[in-house]
């Protein structure tokens, strides 16, 4: 990878100088605040969500924010024959493809007895093998750029295990899983992979999630405490990308709780039981 070009938004506008990505759930979140980012250092993007108005708008924004030419695609991750088809048509349109962003995701919570086999296959569906599908997609043509990169969205939730979140904590510890395999296949091209871990970020990742109302109200109470958005985390993620980092921890407060997990786990997993006991105590005053 190059170095980075003065006067863009993002240094990974100088790393991958041919300016073309594809994102997953771009309608929305932190797929459309990526996309923002690169629209405004005139990306050709190729936006892929299942929510034709979100599209929409987000299409709109984004011309007005400078994007140099915008593709967008109503399709489902777990489609595999749509989704393919989309990735290639924006390659073709865009005369290639450099950054692959894969961020469509859902949530799941409650525990284990409560979340039925359904809610699990969903999430695996749409969380796991949507990216490995997006990958599988993008990388005949990220791998004849001069230079590529694969960015694979999980969750701090991939190592940090908390109670009631089985299903999406298992879902997200995969696409790390993936996304170490993948930059180890990798090797000796010029294509890198990155995986995010971000902790919560306000989206509209809740609108969709299956989950019991205590479980549900729990993650937005989080949510809502959240002082980190989707606008700096974007920022972050493309820089980190264009540093050659694979393991994109976020927010950096974040990056003690990832280096004590892999470093002490049993520490690690003593001080989720208690945070969990000091929670469970707080409610119970209320």
């Amino acid at each position: 990878m190059g170095p980075e070009l003065s006067g863009t938004i993002t240094p990974l506008s100088g790393v991958l100088r041919g300016r073309r990505a594809f994102i997953t759930g771009g309608g929305s979140g932190i797929g459309l605040a990526l996309a923002q980012l690169l629209a405004r250092d005139g990306w050709q993007l190729g936006l892929l969500d299942r929510e034709p108005e979100r599209l929409l708008t987000a299409s709109r924004e984004l011309g007005s924010s400078g994007a140099a030419v915008i593709h967008t695609y109503l399709v489902d991750v777990t489609d595999e024959a749509a989704f393919r088809a989309a990735v290639a048509d924006f390659a073709d349109r865009a005369g290639g493809l450099e950054l692959m962003i894969n961020n469509a995701g859902v949530a799941v919570a409650g525990d284990l007895v409560q979340t039925t086999a359904a809610d699990w296959r969903w999430a695996l569906d749409i969380n796991v093998v949507g990216v490995a599908i997006g990958c599988r997609a993008a990388l005949p043509f990220l791998t004849k750029a001069d230079a590529g990169c694969v960015l694979n969205i999980a969750s701090a939730a991939a190592f940090a295990s908390s109670s009631q979140m089985a299903a999406y904590n298992a879902s997200k510890a995969a696409v790390v899983s993936l996304t170490e395999t993948l930059a180890q296949e990798l090797e000796g091209t010029a294509v890198r992979a990155a995986v995010a871990m971000p902790g919560f970020i306000p989206t509209r990742l809740l609108e969709t999630a299956r989950a019991p109302p205590d479980a549900l109200a729990a993650a937005h109470r989080l949510m809502d405490a959240s002082h980190y958005p989707a606008a700096r985390a974007a920022a972050d993620m493309l820089a980190a990308c264009a540093a050659g980092r694979l393991y994109i921890v976020l927010p950096p407060a974040y990056v003690h709780l990832w280096r004590l997990k892999r470093f002490l786990p049993g520490v690690f997993t003593s001080l989720l039981s208690r945070m969990r006991r000091r929670a469970l105590a707080e409610r119970t005053r209320r």
